[in-house]
């Protein structure tokens, strides 16, 4: 292997490499996060689903959300292992990780996929996840589950099933193009001793994405408890708790959170965009390089959430018409609007925080990015949507996320200062 085949990431501008490896990123998260969306709008405009199968779709979303946790973890805390490995020239590790991890994450995607098939009715009671290459993978298994939903939804009617089997074709697609190319790439070839579990690399790697995990299995958390205020709370409104109107929250809901997964896909595939940049520069010792993106990343995401504001506060109707709003009451739209114009008012620090968690991670500090996430997402996410609608009821869950978020922004600011002091010390 040609030892200096990574040293552009040492030279380059920061912009320029940010640029080249965040916009795949991005769009891979984008189209990733276009399965479940998809999926949402068309069940929302078959007439004899609606709001009842946006409500379902909610309810079953947390599932693929653990699913994604623990890919993540496995994902990212290679990502950054590697290109640390590369920096300070450790490239056997760097290889022997990556094979680990493709072991690691087959084993546990037999393990969830046993348990969910197993537990799966206790599990859904319990809730009433090279750049370019990645980036072609996932696009490729989009379009094939955008052609397949309506063919099965509507041509062969089979409904809710039908979009389940589109988005599990689709994702077949794309692991097995990622396999292809596992395969073949030439950074770090890949050999039969690469695909060996290893205890020693994977207790170096596995923290790198802790953070990760904790950020997506937190989500679970958080939608569990929204989901149960949702219910618990609907049955006490006026309107609500009529039955031809119970559903309405929860399918509102799950809308809103579609959209900011949109909106937070954009924030984390900047973020993870800077991993192996990062990586590389502070296992090389160029701090310098690892500061002056940090300043980069945080303006890059204050202007992805303000944008993403502006959408949300100033055409929420709009957005609703996507998902089928012209089939419901007036009840839905009232609520829908009030919900994305209080539920996601923040989305500014929601993209900076992100911002935070992730970069941290990247630099190796894994335990205060872990600290920084679990605050945001347990703490406060769960607490805070537990809380409120004791007071405020439906309101005071919109409300949970605003609230967090800015909480969460203070503890982050603290941490973006010390991470620059750090970086100046250590140059």
């Amino acid at each position: 292997m040609n030892e200096k085949s990574n040293t552009f990431l040492e030279t380059e501008p920061v912009g320029s490499l940010m640029r080249s490896y965040a916009i795949p990123c991005i769009i891979s998260l984008l189209v990733a996060s276009l399965y479940n969306i998809v999926d949402q709008i068309f069940i929302a405009n078959a007439t004899y689903l609606g709001s009842y199968g946006n409500a379902a779709n909610t309810v079953v979303f947390p599932l693929t959300v653990v699913a994604l946790a623990l890919a993540v973890m496995i994902g990212d805390g290679c990502c950054a292992f590697v290109s640390i490995s590369f920096g300070s020239g450790a490239h056997d590790d760097a290889h022997r990780s990556i094979g680990c991890s493709v072991i690691l994450c087959i084993i546990v995607s037999l393990v969830v996929t046993a348990a969910y098939l197993v537990f799966d009715d206790p599990i859904l009671t319990m809730f009433d996840g090279s750049p370019r290459f990645a980036m072609a993978a996932t696009v490729s298994g989009a379009v094939v589950n955008i052609i397949l939903d309506p063919l099965f939804i509507f041509g062969f009617s089979w409904g809710m099933m039908g979009a389940a089997v589109a988005t599990v074709l689709g994702q077949v697609l794309t692991a097995g193009l990622s396999v292809w190319y596992l395969c073949r790439m030439k950074a770090a070839r890949l050999q039969r001793c690469s695909f060996v579990l290893s205890g020693r690399l994977m207790r170096r790697f596995l923290p790198l994405g802790i953070c990760s995990f904790l950020s997506q299995i937190s989500i679970v958390a958080a939608m569990a408890a929204v989901n149960n205020m949702l219910r618990k709370n609907g049955a006490l409104d006026p309107t609500f708790s009529q039955a031809q109107y119970a559903q309405i929250p929860m399918a509102v809901q799950g809308i809103v959170m579609k959209f900011f997964q949109i909106i937070i896909s954009v924030a984390v595939g900047l973020a993870a965009g800077c991993i192996p940049i990062v990586g590389y520069n502070t296992g090389a010792g160029r701090n310098d390089r690892a500061k002056r993106l940090f300043k980069l990343l945080l303006l890059s995401e204050a202007a992805v959430g303000a944008a993403a504001l502006v959408v949300v506060e100033c055409f929420p109707r709009e957005l609703i018409a996507i998902f089928g709003a012209a089939n419901e009451s007036e009840y839905y739209t009232l609520f829908a609007l009030r919900a994305f114009r209080i539920y996601l008012s923040t989305t500014i620090l929601a993209c900076v925080n992100k911002a935070a968690f992730i970069y941290l991670q990247s630099l190796g500090r894994a335990l205060l990015s872990t600290l920084l996430s679990m605050a945001r997402e347990v703490l406060f996410g769960v607490g805070f949507a537990l809380l409120l609608p004791v007071f405020f009821g439906l309101d005071g869950m919109l409300l949970s996320m605003p609230v967090s978020d800015v909480l969460t922004f203070f503890f982050s600011v603290a941490v973006i200062v010390y991470t620059n002091k750090v970086l100046s010390k250590e140059q």
